[in-house]
């Protein structure tokens, strides 16, 4: 073979090794970007759990997971029934589409989220601590402090379904939004207001739960004692009515029977104890929703509680 026959055969071979390992480290880079064989150790209430990669099926077993897990872009695998406007709330019906049912928030159907085959199942202290190591038996599972404290629960989904960059940005827009408001507030703010809630058996004033960490957020005070770190309390008798007292009430009614409701509500709202209230007697007594104020727990709910605030006070978004 002549010399120059070789040296074209090693050059030839010398493009081709370089062609490899370029290809290679291309590769290599593709797939540490997609992070699919990544083993991360994610921290939450019931200890560490370890997940690989980016779960795509995923069931949420509270209302707040199922609201922000959607508003992270992913359609659930899995989802509990709704308390209200069975079987999922109203403004996440189209998002939920044909997403099957795995029983209710506080007595999920294990059988059924074990069909489903999850990568994922994101759950809450208070309602799933006593069957958390039989959904660790079916999926990586992580769990929340607070059944309430939606901004929790979309830093741990986040972090869970390795897409903290979209959970960040949800964060970021909604200081946004919430800075927006207090400006346009201005020296509005603060006004003390009460949460008050009308069930078929019972009356309750909410604290620092869902709406009122919202509020509280947003440059609104709470008259004494209502700003304890906890969700708020039942009222035993019309006696406790002055415990009401602000300057503005916001109040929902919950439960489907409405005639109970309706009767619990007219009976304490006739009382001179509430006639009395500042909020009444200066008809900023608001009647809001009850999604969106409580029961739904999620990202895009809070948008909505802060879209009736801006309508309520004749704000321009």
């Amino acid at each position: 073979m002549s010399r120059f026959h070789k040296s074209l055969r090693s050059y030839l071979v010398l493009i081709l090794i370089i062609s490899v390992l370029a290809g290679c480290s291309s590769g290599g880079s593709s797939d540490k970007a997609n992070a699919s064989g990544e083993t991360r150790t994610v921290k939450h209430a019931m200890g560490e759990t370890k997940i690989s990669g980016t779960p795509k099926r995923i069931v949420t077993l509270y209302q707040g997971a199922n609201d922000v897990v959607v508003s992270l872009g992913v359609k659930p695998t899995g989802i509990v029934e709704s308390w209200v406007q069975k079987p999922v709330y109203e403004y996440l019906r189209a998002d939920l589409k044909d997403v099957p049912q795995v029983g209710e928030e506080t007595q999920p159907n294990l059988e059924e989220i074990h069909k489903l085959k999850p990568d994922l199942i994101i759950a809450t202290k208070s309602r799933h601590e006593d069957i958390y190591d039989q959904l660790s038996k079916i999926a990586p599972t992580v769990v929340t402090e607070k059944l309430y404290d939606w901004k929790e629960t979309l830093k741990l989904a986040g972090e869970a379904m390795n897409v903290k960059d979209k959970s960040n940005q949800l964060l970021s827009d909604w200081e946004a939004r919430v800075a927006d408001f207090k400006q346009k507030m201005g020296n509005q703010l603060p006004i003390e207001v009460t949460i008050t809630n009308f069930r078929a058996d019972q009356v309750r004033i909410f604290y620092m739960g869902y709406a009122g960490n919202i509020l509280k957020e947003l440059g609104f005070t709470r008259p004494p004692g209502h700003d304890e770190d906890k969700w708020g309390v039942e009222l035993t008798s019309k006696e406790s009515i002055p415990d009401m007292n602000a300057d503005l009430i916001f109040n929902f009614n919950s439960g489907t029977d409405r005639e109970a409701i309706d009767k619990t509500y007219k009976e304490w709202t006739s009382s001179k104890l509430w006639t009395n209230l500042d909020a009444v007697k200066n008809n900023r007594v608001v009647q809001v929703d009850e999604v969106a104020w409580n029961s739904a727990g999620g990202y895009k709910s809070a948008n909505l509680m802060l879209d009736d605030l801006y309508k309520y006070f004749n704000l321009q978004k």
